[in-house]
């Protein structure tokens, strides 16, 4: 049987590595963000993630245990601020713009196209966001790439042994969030429809991919026995985002995957998928043409958020560079409009997503970004609640309790209540819901901080009166302007049988 011989640009080795280069501009995208990471305050999100640090578990009800544990470990190590917290965030932004540079390599990029692919890795508004705030989306955003690097390894040599690699990747992923799955379903699935079918017909194959498999299983194993144990409540939450914002999410899709990165960067990522469909000697790596689009489907069909699908733009991205640079060195002036080009994005994104703005002038561009408006305003809720405690009897206050709408007020309460003398907070928001209730001894007073337009929470309780309202000082016109604070003689009943009517997952 003749077994026609692969391309040789496929078999070959990549161009070798422009570290030099692809370093300086990781170094330079950490020295902005760390210059900027102590202004303003922290996310509403991350009071969350250093709270759910300090209770340590396999698993959340809306997340499995990374990002707390890395919340935990950067406070731990660089001190309880805006600026110590974030250090694990640029870090892993830093990862994330050598991992693309990578990818632009294993696509046979040269250094100028890894240059490239870093640069605009850095300037683009997801990576810039990604690497100044502690979430989810930022572990997620680095796994799904070096899933993907670890995939165009084993696409472009054939070799199993990277599944073994990708499962171990898969499994840690899976540590920090589900939504890694979608990425492994839209490649395998794109594989066995363009190929290269010799990763999956080669012998010995497929006993690799089943270790690569067991070995995922293995690590993500006990968030999925926490996950079982309590119902699998991770479920009850991405549920809740279809019927929260799912028509919003699929009316703003497309639009968004310009956005997200910079319409300038438009012209990298669509040089990308056009190079990888039609380019026989990159045709093992195909299938992120059709990973892409298989993503976007289900993520429009379920609802889900804009950004899930980024990290495989990103990988088209890393496979357009090389022919930009290409075009961009065949003409005088087009190198010269090239870089403009980057700077103009990074110029934008850097207004647009971190906090370079007074507070004052944030509403400008919180309607594109509201993450910088989720960063303003914390410590003066904090004192404004402080203020109304303080109108409690003393004689009542060690049977008072302190309980607000969401995490991002427990959250902020238990950051910076204690400089006022303040108790910890309760909630029945997410995980705060597991860390309560209050004792039933608490049958004092209780203090309510919740939105308007919520009738359920003040509903549960009796002879409660308007006692604040909240105001971030700077008009800035936030999820927490305006909020209410009220005191209420007490509960309607007792917290160990009311607790269950007080959980909220949205």
């Amino acid at each position: 049987m003749l077994v026609m011989p692969e391309p040789s640009a496929a078999r070959s080795a990549p161009p070798s590595f422009a570290a030099g280069p692809v370093i300086a501009v990781a170094v330079v995208y950490a020295a902005v963000l760390t210059a900027l990471s102590g202004r303003y305050g922290f996310h509403r999100d991350e009071l969350y993630f250093l709270q759910a640090g300090h209770h340590l578990a396999w698993g959340y009800v809306d997340q499995p245990p990374l990002t707390p544990l890395l919340a935990r470990a950067s406070t731990a190590v660089f001190g309880t601020s805006p600026m110590g917290l974030r250090v694990v965030a640029t870090l892993a932004g830093v990862l994330i713009v050598v991992t693309v540079a990578l990818l632009a390599r294993e696509t046979g990029g040269g250094r100028a196209a890894q240059l490239a692919a870093a640069a605009a890795t850095a300037v683009s508004s997801m990576v810039l966001m990604s690497g100044h705030l502690v979430s989810t989306a930022t572990f997620d955003l680095l796994a799904w790439l070096v899933i993907c690097l670890l995939a165009a390894r084993l696409l472009r040599t054939g070799d199993p042994r990277w599944y073994v690699a990708i499962g171990a990747a898969t499994g840690i992923a899976l540590l920090n969030k589900d939504l890694v799955l979608l990425l492994i379903a839209s490649l395998v699935a794109a594989v066995l429809l363009v190929g290269p079918r010799r990763v999956t017909s080669r012998s010995g194959a497929w006993r690799w991919a089943a270790g690569g498999v067991a070995l995922a299983v293995l690590i993500v194993a006990p968030n999925l026995w926490w996950q079982a144990r309590h119902g699998w409540p991770q479920l009850t939450v991405a549920s809740g985002i279809d019927r929260k914002d799912g028509m919003l999410n699929r009316a703003t899709f497309i639009p968004f995957q310009f956005v997200y990165l910079a319409p300038t960067l438009a012209p990298l990522w669509i040089a990308g998928w056009l190079r990888l469909w039609r380019d026989p000697d990159l045709r093992r790596l195909r299938a992120f043409t059709i990973a892409y689009p298989l993503a976007c489907v289900v993520v429009l069909a379920t609802g889900g958020k804009c950004y899930y699908v980024l990290p495989l733009l990103l990988v088209l991205l890393a496979a357009g560079a090389e022919p930009v640079v290409g075009w961009a060195t065949r003409g005088r002036s087009r190198p010269a409009l090239l870089a403009a080009g980057v700077l103009v994005t990074a110029v934008i994104n850097g207004v647009a997503t971190l906090p370079v703005l007074p507070p004052s002038s944030v509403s400008t561009v919180n309607a594109v970004d509201k993450e910088q408006g989720e960063q303003v305003g914390w410590p003066r809720l904090v004192a404004t609640v402080a203020g109304v405690w303080q109108t409690i009897p003393a004689d009542q206050r060690s049977r008072a309790v302190i309980l607000t709408q969401n995490y991002g007020e427990a959250g902020a309460i238990a950051m910076y209540g204690p400089r006022y003398g303040l108790p910890e907070p309760y909630s029945g928001h997410m995980s705060f819901f597991d860390w309560g209730p209050p004792p039933d001894a608490a049958n004092g007073p209780v203090l309510l901080v919740f939105f308007r337009d919520n009738k359920v929470l003040p509903s549960q309780f009796e002879g409660c009166r308007p006692a604040a309202t909240v105001d971030d000082g700077v008009g800035l016109s936030n999820d927490e302007q305006g909020a209410e604070i009220q005191v209420c003689a007490g509960l309607r009943g007792t917290w160990s049988d009311r607790w269950p009517a007080l959980r909220s997952y949205y």
